[in-house]
């Protein structure tokens, strides 16, 4: 299976610092960064993938900074990691832009990469970011 790469693990703590903090506003990235000990420029990197998903906005200037767009309930881990990573599908042949594979009618392995993919899948979108505030946090 695909590992999550550090970019995923990154976009998902950088998700729930800003859930904790979003009582204050506007969060800086330098903020962020010294918090999660993450250089701003890799963070920034990351940003501006999650802004483009629409699962963040940011303004510049002072006072500026990064919230989240929705409650932190409304996101799941698995569409954080999605947007940071892309696809997350433990082989190449379930990725969603895959060319048709020709052993595919007889393959006798996908089921067990589909039924993979699916348990992936559904546990990262059972859980929220509301799950992983420090209150709230799941065993």
């Amino acid at each position: 299976m695909n590992m999550i790469s550090t970019k995923g693990r990154y976009a998902l703590r950088l998700m729930v610092d800003l859930a904790q903090h979003q009582k204050e506003g506007y969060v800086p990235l330098m903020e962020i960064a010294k918090r999660q000990d993450i250089s701003e420029k890799y963070l920034e990197n990351i940003l501006k993938g999650l802004v483009k998903e629409k699962m963040l906005t940011g303004i510049r200037g002072k006072g500026g900074g990064y919230r989240l767009t929705k409650a932190p309930e409304d996101y799941t881990v698995g569409s954080i990691l999605r947007a940071a990573e892309g696809e997350l599908a433990p082989v190449t042949c379930l990725e969603a832009d895959a060319a048709p594979c020709p052993r595919r009618a007889e393959c006798p392995s996908l089921p067990v990469w589909q039924k993979l993919n699916d348990m992936v899948q559904d546990y990262l979108d059972s859980i929220t970011l509301g799950d992983l505030m420090p209150e709230r946090q799941i065993s």
